[in-house]
């Protein structure tokens, strides 16, 4: 990493802990962390070959059992 990004690497974490305080700041922070996995492979692992509607119609059929 160059002196320059370094720089303004310091530069934006102190605005962001100046203007946001440190809760602020880790919660940018955690907001813009990278993900790890691969979110289309696990969803059609947990959702299966399910359509839009089957999908639906089960969301429905849970929230009415939770009435």
């Amino acid at each position: 990493m160059s002196q320059q990004t370094m720089t303004l690497e310091q530069t934006g974490i102190d605005l962001l802990a100046r203007h946001l305080g440190t809760k602020g700041m880790r919660r940018i922070f955690q907001q813009l962390e990278t993900g790890w996995g691969d979110y289309t492979i696990e969803r059609h692992q947990w959702l299966g070959n399910k359509d839009v509607k089957t999908l639906a119609e089960e969301i429905i059929a849970k929230r009415m059992s939770e009435l």
